[in-house]
């Protein structure tokens, strides 16, 4: 049975935007064509599904199989991160009694970044022979949204691949075509000295001194890393604080380790232009202010990839930011048109990308779907240490928007992180204040996003911290904190005291 109207989540556009009733309305049958304009996480993981219940599947993508998200967002700034975190782990070493020597360990930047593209082309290679393998259609091009057609609600999509252009036909049509770096007028980037967080990876050598410009999880993320890697640093916030829409416990202990690894944090600083000069780059605030360094990353939001792409025309409602408005099951407000991923503007996230493909499939395709809830979104930060969290946040609980309780507990007092000299982080879980079920957590430690996955299964899973508190867990491990911290929000029922 399909599922299209229930809805769990205010954060999303209404259920059914003007003139989406009917997209997807009447199921599209097996054997049916789906063409899917968009190869990253929203693309590849929506044409695996479609394949599996039996339609004839084509991705249109013009840079490689994984899109951005493969190629230079997500798998390349992980590798990056995942490097630069060794450089960490001799932070504890003397009172651990190791001792390394005189010499400090330094970084190859080139051979980095070569093992970083490498890897990322590998993932390229990996999702296109899957996709090879199971049947599914890839064209190598630039996909637009044509004509409907006059026969069963069909429209053509046209595939340009430089040497001609196809003329497809679909039942069906999934956008996500992802977004592209955000830049500003006075600060253009030239791929050299002024760069976005795609370009990063040609960098052959360490900056002298890193400006990153942008404190949000991109800014704050290539900043922590380019600091543990041996740069010089200076991160240019126009806000009280770093990270400003994360957890303020969690926001202000990465801003205060990032100080204490010798970066510069310019809090309340806004960058008016960034230019060249002749052996580096020259910041200028709004206050007048002027910050010179080697190079400077842009790290101020992304613009979506919507536009030329025919959709207006083809009755795809866009938000004035540029975003493809779609209802709880990916639809837009054209028939049979879907969209997911960064396009979209729901959550910046490649799992969310996914899930949100994999639900128009479901949808169109007339499986069983559940609406995208963003409740049960886990997010992390790949700062260090890491930010994960999940559900509800400590803001409404506090502002009253939600009754639940509160607990949190330091990472440094749990076994496991005295025996690896971990002294920083925490836990934070939040339970529902009249039925004690697990509705959000936070958890700031090494591995963050590897620990928020009990915690997830119990806010998706609507489980009581009791029925957390009451799983075994293993001693010594980080995991202990986890259950300690349920253990404190046990829920006495008055009803069961006698």
């Amino acid at each position: 049975m399909t599922v299209t109207s229930e809805q769990s989540s205010t954060a999303l556009p209404p259920d059914s935007p003007a003139g989406a009733q009917s997209s997807g309305s009447s199921p599209v049958r097996a054997g049916s064509r789906v063409v899917i304009i968009g190869g990253g996480p929203g693309g590849y993981e929506a044409a695996l599904v479609a394949r599996q219940l039996g339609a004839d599947v084509t991705v249109i993508e013009d840079r490689g199989m994984g899109g951005s998200a493969v190629l230079t967002d997500v798998v390349p700034s992980k590798t990056l991160i995942a490097t630069a975190e060794w450089m960490t782990l001799t932070e504890s070493a003397a009172e651990l009694g190791i001792h390394a020597g005189d010499g400090a360990p330094s970084v190859d930047l080139d051979k980095v970044n070569e093992r970083v593209r490498a890897l990322a082309a590998q993932q390229e290679r990996d999702i296109a022979g899957r996709l090879e393998k199971e049947g599914i259609r890839i064209i190598s091009g630039r996909g637009r949204l044509g004509p409907a057609t006059s026969a069963g609600g069909s429209r053509i999509v046209y595939a340009e691949t430089g040497e001609r252009v196809l003329e497809l036909e679909a039942e069906m049509v999934l956008i996500a075509t992802g977004a592209t770096p955000r830049e500003l007028a006075d600060a253009k980037p030239d791929g050299e000295r002024i760069l976005t967080w795609k370009q990063l990876y040609e960098l052959t050598e360490l900056p002298e001194h890193l400006i990153v410009v942008g404190s949000g999880v991109t800014g704050a993320e290539f900043a922590g890393a380019y600091v543990q890697l041996g740069a010089d640093v200076t991160l240019v916030s126009s806000r009280v604080r770093v990270l400003p829409g994360e957890d303020e416990d969690a926001a202000e202990l990465i801003e205060t380790i990032f100080r204490r690894r010798g970066m510069s944090v310019l809090s309340e600083s806004r960058a008016q232009s960034v230019t060249r000069t002749d052996d580096g780059v020259r910041v200028t605030l709004a206050d007048g202010r002027e910050i010179t360094g080697s190079h400077c990353l842009m790290a101020v939001g992304a613009i979506p990839n919507t536009a030329g792409i025919g959709l207006e025309e083809a009755g795809v409602k866009l938000r004035d930011s540029g975003h493809i408005e779609v209802d709880r099951v990916s639809r837009t407000t054209a028939f049979r048109v879907y969209a997911a991923g960064d396009c979209t503007g729901v959550y910046p996230l490649a799992s969310v990308a996914a899930m949100q493909g994999r639900i128009a499939m479901w949808h169109a395709l007339g499986d069983a779907v559940s609406p995208l809830s963003l409740t049960a979104v886990a997010a992390n930060i790949f700062t260090a240490p890491e930010i994960a969290t999940i559900g509800v946040t400590q803001a409404q609980i506090e502002s009253g928007e939600v009754d639940g309780a509160i607990t949190r507990l330091p990472v440094a007092r749990n076994p496991r992180a005295k025996m690896l000299g971990i002294k920083e982080g925490f836990v934070k879980v939040f339970s529902d204040a009249a039925t004690g079920v697990v509705i959000g957590a936070v958890v700031v430690a090494p591995r963050a996003s590897e620990l928020i996955f009990p915690l997830t299964i119990a806010v998706t899973q609507r489980l009581t911290v009791d029925e957390v508190a009451n799983a075994f867990t293993i001693y010594p491990s980080l995991s202990g904190t986890l259950g300690e911290a349920a253990r404190t929000l046990h829920h006495v029922d008055e009803d069961d005291v006698y």
